[in-house]
C-alpha cells in the first residue's frame, strides 16, 4: 500500500506557492487557463488569442496541442488547471461534427462546475478593426441585452459564467476618465449569443456630463449554444457560498446612508427628570445673591405659615367659646 506522505517544500519559492493556493478569506483574481484541443483551426486559433489579449495577466496560454475531450472525460483538464492553478478555462477544438467549438468552464475544488459548448458562427479578428485600441489591462463594462437572459436556469447560468469568464476584479468606486472598454452579450430570438467590443469615447457636450460614443474595436464572435453541463442547485449554492466574516448581518435600528455613515436609532423609556443625579460643577452652583434670596423666601414662606396656623388656633377658640354660650342659654330654658 502506497503511503500518503505528503512532502512538505524545502524552499523559500516553493513556501510561497503553496500559501499563494491556499484557501483565503478574500481569494486572489481567477485566472484562466486557455488551451487548444486536438484539433484547431486557424478561427479557432486565433479567437483563443485574441480572448487572451482581454485576460491577461490573469491567464496561462497553453504553446501545443492538447488530446483532451473535456465532455468526455475531464481529468486531464482538472488536473492541468490544478498544476497551473486556474479555476477558469478556454477550450477550442475543430472536428467535422462539431466544427470552430468553444467550450467555456469554470472549476471548484478542483473539479469541474459548470460548462458551455459554444459555436462559433461567426467571427472577425481584432487586427481587421483598423481603430484605436485600449490601453492594456483595462477593467471592461460589462452588457447584457435582450429579455431571454432570465427565462430558464441554463441561460442564467450562461449568464454567470460570461460575467464570471470576463470580469477582472469587483470594484466599489470608478473614475469616469477610466472607463474606456465595453463588452457586450446580446441574446437574439434564436438564441444567439452576439458578443461586441467596444471602445469609449468621451466628446465635449458643452456641459459638464460629457457626450459618450462607442467604436467597435474588436473582435466580434457570433456564438450558439451547443451541449452544456451545469452544476446542480446544491452544488452550486456551496460554491458560491461566502465566509461568515463577509457576510454583512442585518442589524437592528441600524441604518447606513449613500455616503457610508452609520446611523444608529436608540430607544429610550420614559425618565423621571426629577431623580435625575447630575454631576457638580461650578457652572451649575448657586451665586451668593441667589442662596441669600433663597434663605430670605424661605423664612418668608415660614413666617406666613406661621401666622396663618396661629389665626386658625384664635378662629378655633372663638367658635368654642360661641358653642359653650349657645348651650347655656339652651340650659336655662
Amino acid at each position: 500500500m502506497a503511503s500518503l506522505r505528503v512532502k512538505k517544500p524545502t524552499t523559500r519559492k516553493g513556501k510561497k506557492a503553496l500559501e499563494e493556493r491556499e484557501p483565503k478569506t478574500i481569494e486572489n483574481l481567477k485566472k484562466t487557463l486557455i488551451m487548444e484541443g486536438r484539433k484547431c483551426s486557424n478561427e479557432i486559433r486565433q479567437a483563443l488569442k485574441d480572448l487572451n489579449l482581454f485576460k491577461k495577466p490573469n491567464s496561462r496560454m497553453m504553446r501545443r496541442n492538447n488530446d483532451v475531450t473535456p465532455f468526455e472525460d475531464a481529468t486531464p483538464l482538472e488536473h492541468l488547471a490544478k498544476t497551473n492553478d486556474c479555476h477558469l478555462f478556454l477550450f477550442g477544438s475543430t472536428s467535422k461534427k462539431r466544427p470552430n467549438n468553444l467550450i467555456m468552464g469554470r472549476i471548484y475544488e478542483e473539479q469541474v462546475l459548470d460548462m458551455i459548448e459554444f459555436g462559433i458562427d461567426h467571427y472577425t479578428e481584432l487586427e481587421k478593426f483598423k481603430t484605436e485600441k485600449i490601453s492594456q489591462f483595462t477593467k471592461p463594462v460589462i452588457v447584457f441585452n435582450g429579455y431571454k437572459w432570465k427565462l430558464t436556469e441554463e441561460l442564467r447560468r450562461i449568464k454567470n459564467l460570461l460575467l464570471d469568464m470576463f470580469r477582472i476584479d469587483q470594484i466599489e468606486s470608478i473614475r469616469l476618465q477610466g472607463i474606456e472598454h465595453v463588452l457586450s452579450f446580446t441574446l437574439t430570438d434564436d438564441l444567439t449569443i452576439l458578443v461586441r467590443s467596444y471602445r469609449i469615447q468621451l466628446k465635449k457636450s458643452g456641459q459638464r456630463t460629457p457626450r459618450i460614443e462607442l467604436t467597435e474595436m474588436g473582435p466580434s464572435l457570433d456564438l450558439s449554444i451547443r451541449r452544456t453541463k451545469i452544476a446542480s442547485d446544491s452544488l452550486y449554492k456551496t460554491a458560491m457560498r461566502q465566509p461568515a466574516i463577509l457576510r454583512v448581518t442585518k442589524r437592528k435600528n441600524v441604518t447606513r446612508d449613500e455616503l457610508g455613515n452609520v446611523h444608529g436609532r436608540v430607544h429610550v423609556g420614559k425618565q423621571d427628570i426629577n431623580a435625575l443625579q447630575t454631576r457638580k460643577m461650578k457652572g451649575l452652583r448657586k451665586t451668593a445673591e441667589e442662596k441669600r434670596t433663597e434663605r430670605a423666601n424661605k423664612k418668608s414662606r415660614l413666617s406666613a405659615s406661621g401666622h396663618a396656623s396661629m389665626d386658625e388656633d384664635a378662629d378655633g377658640d372663638s367658635s368654642g367659646e360661641a358653642n359653650d354660650g349657645m348651650d347655656a342659654d339652651s340650659g336655662e330654658e
